[in-house]
């Protein structure tokens, strides 16, 4: 949950703000503390996207075939959806407040903006939540479409809680709905400022990046299992209806990434030449794998001629503006956004060649690859998944500096000015620590109590055992 405290923060922390600047060993915590919150919170809130479907997904195929293990699975996998709906509105909570602690120079003065989303996702959050109680309490007190029907709020309200997010996010890289005047905000839109130029693209990459990282990640569950030694019915269910659902999304993902480069090309020329490590522009521009940028050049990259031209504009000899054209002041770190990029499409292309190869064997057999090595590449296919997820980010956050609102307010001018953020990242840090280790914890005893009962207080299938 991100935001239902948002504007009370945000206020009291504009109120606070002085006319100081921070400290470059405060911003730098301010921002790996917005970084550790947003990169661990968005794991959760893609399972939170993705899990929901493809949970229904399995209890409608166990009513319409009678087959228990699909039932099974839909319990075993509601069970895993509460605890990490529970564990990600306390990290949603706690971006709430972070955003308007540390971030006060952009809340204080943009908040009547960008907050209308916020707002939505709260609407969006509780809706979740509601319903996610009604659809963990109810087995077998309803009748089964009914119950299937109390889950589709689920899919729907966080498939909206990560479109309305996002939209906020998308505003800081195209920020439209206001205009400034004498440096105050005026004749603000939050409609305009929230259907932003740059929504379409980055709501619709994100969403469907939430399915494959739930998708993935779960296949990778049945995939370790089967390695050793699981090859029952419930194991090879479990691993092939997700990353089924994750091998349908990701062709049309990496046709999502390209439209989303496209975007960046023609309104953040800079960005694409910092993923791309391009310093000077110029007309039939190579495309760069690997390589590392060393005084002012991508060095032992290797180069494909015209292909940046070519991706970014559909010509092989369109210009592609480089890194020269604006002061040495306003450019990204170039390494970290282009090594980034280069790891969220290496992992894209990854998954997409594993999404093929289960593809081609069950179009032929009817079965998925028996070899072990599709085995293995399932198992690793949760974690290149969740890699591309956070690069993906990386890019998107980390190639807009160092403006935290494109072009309208430096990062470093949004930055709370109290002194001390370097402890609240330490404190933040250990939080997350105690988070994960207890996340690890109750999912591995949930993984392991047999049978899965249908509530907490109730008895499951009887007379099946999970081996």
């Amino acid at each position: 949950m991100v935001a239902p405290l948002l504007a009370t923060v945000s206020d009291a922390a504009g109120t606070a703000l002085k006319q100081t600047a921070a400290s470059t060993a405060d911003l730098g915590a301010a921002r790996m503390q917005m970084a550790l919150s947003l990169g661990w919170h968005i794991i959760l809130a893609c399972f939170g996207v993705g899990m929901p479907a493809i949970t229904l997904l399995a209890e409608w195929r166990g009513h319409r075939t009678g087959d228990v293990h699909y039932r099974l699975l839909a319990r075993r996998w509601a069970r895993a959806m509460g605890v990490l709906f529970a564990v990600g509105a306390v990290s949603g909570t706690i971006l709430s407040f972070e955003m308007g602690l540390l971030w006060p120079g952009m809340m204080g003065t943009y908040g009547e903006v960008i907050g209308l989303p916020f707002s939505l996702e709260g609407i969006a959050f509780f809706i979740e939540a509601i319903f996610l109680g009604i659809y963990l309490y109810a087995w077998d007190r309803m009748p089964p479409v009914a119950h299937m029907l109390s889950g589709v709020p689920i899919v729907i309200a966080g498939v909206a809680s990560a479109f309305f997010v996002v939209t906020a996010n998308a505003w800081m890289q195209q920020p439209t709905g206001f205009l400034l005047r004498d440096g105050r905000v005026v004749a603000v839109n939050p409609w305009a400022a929230m259907f932003n130029p740059a929504t379409p693209p980055q709501t619709v990459h994100m969403i469907l990046a939430a399915f494959m990282v739930a998708g993935y990640g779960m296949a990778s569950v049945y995939a370790v299992a089967m390695l050793r030694g699981r090859h029952d019915r419930y194991h090879r269910v479990g691993l092939l209806l997700p990353l089924t659902v994750a091998g349908i999304v990701t062709p049309f993902q990496i046709g999502v990434g390209d439209w989303a480069a496209h975007f960046v090309a023609d309104n953040q020329p800079v960005k694409l030449a910092a993923m791309e490590g391009v310093f000077a522009s110029g007309r039939g521009v190579p495309l760069h794998l690997g390589g590392i940028a060393v005084d002012g050049e991508l060095r032992y990259a290797l180069e494909i001629p015209y292909g940046l031209s070519l991706l970014a504009h559909w010509n092989p000899g369109a210009a592609i503006q480089g890194l020269n054209v604006v002061p040495p002041g306003d450019r990204p770190p170039v390494n970290i956004v282009h090594w980034a990029f280069q790891i969220m499409v290496g992992m894209g292309m990854a998954l997409l060649l594993l999404a093929a190869w289960l593809a081609m064997s069950w179009w032929r057999r009817r079965e998925p690859p028996r070899t072990v090595w599709f085995a293995r590449a399932a198992a690793l296919s949760g974690v290149a998944a969740v890699l591309a997820l956070e690069a993906g980010w990386v890019v998107t956050e980390v190639g807009r500096q160092p403006w935290i609102v494109f072009r309208v307010l430096r990062t470093a001018d949004a930055v709370n000015p109290a002194p001390g953020l370097v402890y609240g990242f330490v404190l933040v840090t250990a939080v997350y620590v105690v988070l994960t280790v207890a996340t690890v914890y109750v999912l591995r005893r949930l993984a392991r109590d047999v049978p899965v009962p249908v509530a907490p207080q109730e008895p499951d299938v009887s007379g099946y055992k999970v081996v």
